[in-house]
């Protein structure tokens, strides 16, 4: 789960890397110096898994009445942290980048891109035959879990742990932490961002495993596919995004989370993975209009 960073202050406190213009300035204090990049990510998997386990330990003794509770409350959370990612259109890097009044039509441009790309591509569809496919290996790896008994396509626990691999992957790969953090893991800067993005990580997979299952717990593969890309372009590439990319980057998601809260409050089920290339599309629309002007 993750906390907008605020690119626009001068404290160096919120933040040990800022990005923007050329340059991308090193702060003082440092959690890892001299490790390998891609620890950060290493460290941020292993906390979505310890937490899955422990979520699912305790998930099984918890009646269906305070697991339904449970999921409102984290889809309200949800709804909360999407807010706060989406209020990032506001940001004036993103503003004085592409003019006053743009940066709305930034967010809503790269939506309708990526969704006409995303139903085009059946993203939505392929996302739930993989992870069906992956829930089915599990089930042959752990015969005796209960929620694991079912592997038709409409079962239950099938849709449970779809829901659980979808929803957990996407709230923990959108936001700017996952960017920001990998980023500057791979330019040597530090994994400070990533490790306060897997104490957040931490306890939210143990409340979504505890409600959700064993599909959490393969979220963590995503994140490492995720971050340990982003990872790796910072250390080939160097600073790649602006501050103004990251803010409408950062929005963009926040209105994905916004459709994860409503499929987790079970209001709509919005069709979330066939908007993510609506993350790709923000930067570069971006990219085009501070061109042009």
């Amino acid at each position: 789960m993750h906390l907008p960073v605020d690119l626009r202050s001068a404290d160096p406190a919120p933040s040990l890397w800022r990005v923007g213009g050329d340059t991308a300035a090193p702060r003082t204090l440092r959690v890892v110096d001299g490790a390998f990049p891609g620890v950060g990510t290493l460290v941020n998997v292993a906390a979505i898994i310890v937490g899955s386990v422990v979520g699912m330990t305790a998930g099984h003794r918890l009646p269906d009445r305070v697991r339904s509770v449970v999921t409102d409350a984290l889809g309200l959370v949800t709804l909360l942290v999407a807010a706060l990612s989406a209020a990032e259109v506001t940001a004036p890097e993103l503003s004085d980048a592409v003019g006053p009044g743009v940066p709305v039509l930034v967010v809503l441009g790269s939506l309708v891109i990526g969704g006409i790309a995303g139903a085009a591509l059946r993203l939505e569809q392929r996302l739930q035959a993989l992870a069906g496919n992956v829930q089915r290996a599990a089930a042959r790896l752990w015969p005796g879990d209960a929620e694991q008994a079912g592997t038709s396509g409409t079962s239950p626990a099938r849709m449970r742990f779809i829901e659980g691999w979808l929803t957990t992957s996407l709230l923990f790969c959108v936001g700017p932490l996952t960017v920001l953090g990998s980023l500057s893991d791979g330019l040597g800067q530090g994994i400070d961002q990533l490790v306060l993005k897997s104490m957040l990580d931490l306890f939210a997979s143990v409340a979504f495993a505890a409600t959700l299952g064993i599909g959490v717990l393969f979220s963590a593969a995503s994140v490492a596919v995720v971050q340990g890309g982003l990872t790796l372009l910072g250390w080939s590439l160097g600073t790649v995004i602006s501050s103004a990319q990251v803010a409408a980057l950062t929005a963009v998601g926040g209105v994905l989370l916004v459709g994860l809260s409503l499929r987790l409050l079970r209001v709509r089920e919005v069709p979330v993975a066939d908007l993510l290339p609506a993350l790709l599309v923000a930067p570069i629309l971006v990219a085009l209009l501070a061109g042009l002007r």
